[in-house]
């Protein structure tokens, strides 16, 4: 078996578990910021941080799946540790970006929707003096 075989199956034993690992971290520690988006309804908000994790995997398996390939045949140990550090990092990279964008999306839906509660503003009650 040469090492472009065996850093293939280390990429894919480590890629894996990696991105099953932070989805449910992810899956878990996210439901209350959902809940919260969603103004304390739990049943939206499981279902959608559900729906999130489905589409996490689809696209991160995906990803992994894709990005497979190496360029080069690799010849050493020394070889393998270097593929596998840039495969992983972009690996990680996505995992990243992903989240991130999740939370900005989010966000945005949670700002708007506390701007929707929010009173009216109050009718000025008096004039600044002009200091001229």
């Amino acid at each position: 078996m040469n090492a472009t075989v065996i850093t293939y199956g280390i990429y894919l034993t480590i890629a894996f578990p990696l991105t099953i690992w932070v989805a449910r971290n992810l899956f878990r520690n996210g439901r209350i910021f959902l809940v919260d988006c969603f103004h304390g309804n739990e049943s939206l908000a499981d279902s959608v941080n559900q729906l999130l994790v489905m589409g996490f995997y689809l696209v991160n398996f995906g990803f992994v799946a894709l990005y497979l390939k190496i360029a080069n045949e690799v010849l050493e140990v020394r070889g393998i540790f270097e593929a596998l550090s840039g495969k992983l990092g972009v690996v990680l990279l996505v995992l990243g970006v992903m989240h991130f964008f999740n939370l900005y999306v989010f966000t945005k839906m949670r700002k708007r929707a506390t701007w929707d509660q929010a009173p009216p503003p109050l009718p000025p009650t008096g004039h600044i003096a002009n200091k001229a």
